[in-house]
């Protein structure tokens, strides 16, 4: 892949969370605790479930992917963000702000699609208990694991592909900590509406799609749990409580940050800060502490 000729920016300059000596520092120490966490939280997680032989089950393989996503998702640009707030001059070269638009749309479509196929082995655990392990055979755990990745790198390449024919010849600052795919699109030295348009819409199709077969999901389970008897549906509830508040979790910064992704309120970069650092956070504190058996697990490998 060749950048335009006439592109003549070579780095970018993110302006970061805020110009303040003190905040910066402040955020500096409070990041660092937080990706610490995230790393140690989920790859809890992965090591539980991998160790774990009750853990062997078609949710909990969903569940350790869904692990190993967040933190990559936090590592594409938070690592990047705790060392600038040291640094006076914050900058990032056109391929490194390449790198990072790719990976966040990448893991972001496949998480979104990973979040479908945790949906649909609720539903054939709940609805389907006595068929679960035949519907969801290691051969369906596969295709559907693939499937996310998948389409998590075809929505990527079709942003990117916005990118690379345009030209950037300045200015080079992005109001943001990370390169964000709409703040950049508004740098080139053209007239970037309908580019603006069709990345809004790629996104918020998948957003949407996604979102919709969620909810039809989950508005299925919820709907044949209400005629079981009241320990199962407690159990149920208990499960899928875990997994739409991760969901909400995940939705919610996207709405927000694709309705109005062009606008210069600071709001933006608070989502941008819940999507990528707070959401893989909470992740598997949600999952911990809803579920019983992950948290038995947890203890016996910690021989708590």
């Amino acid at each position: 892949m060749e950048r335009a000729n006439h592109s003549v920016v070579s780095e970018f300059i993110l302006l970061g969370l805020s110009k303040s000596q003190n905040l910066q520092i402040l955020f500096f120490l409070g990041f660092s605790v937080v990706f610490v966490g995230i790393a140690l939280g989920n790859l809890l997680i992965l090591v539980t479930v991998t160790f774990d032989s009750h853990l062997h089950t078609p949710m909990y393989f969903l569940l350790s992917n869904l692990s190993c996503i967040d933190m990559i998702l936090a590592s594409f640009a938070t690592p990047k963000m705790i060392v600038d707030f040291l640094r006076e001059r914050k900058t990032i070269s056109w391929w490194g702000c390449y790198s990072q638009m790719f990976f966040m749309h990448l893991l972001g479509g496949s998480e979104m699609m990973l979040l479908v196929a945790m949906a649909i082995d609720r539903y054939v655990a709940i609805c389907k208990p006595l068929h679960y392990m035949t519907i969801m055979s290691p051969r369906v755990l596969t295709g559907l694991l693939l499937s996310s990745y998948a389409v998590g790198f075809v929505h990527s390449s079709s942003q990117m592909a916005f990118m690379l024919n345009l030209p950037f010849c300045g200015p080079n600052v992005i109001d943001s900590f990370f390169c964000d795919l709409p703040l950049v699109i508004k740098l080139a030295c053209k007239d970037t509406y309908i580019l603006q348009l069709l990345v809004i819409a790629d996104s918020g199709l998948l957003s949407l799609v996604c979102f919709l077969l969620l909810l039809v999901s989950y508005g299925v389970i919820i709907f044949s749990v209400r005629y079981r008897a009241a320990s199962r549906s407690s159990k149920a509830f208990s499960t899928l409580s875990a997994h739409i508040t991760v969901v909400t979790l995940f939705f919610a910064p996207c709405v927000f940050i694709y309705v109005w992704p062009f606008s210069r309120y600071s709001v933006d970069k608070i989502l941008s800060v819940f999507y990528t650092i707070f959401t893989p956070l909470l992740n598997p504190i949600i999952y911990t502490l809803r579920n019983q058996e992950v948290k038995a697990a947890i203890k016996k490998r910690l021989c708590i």
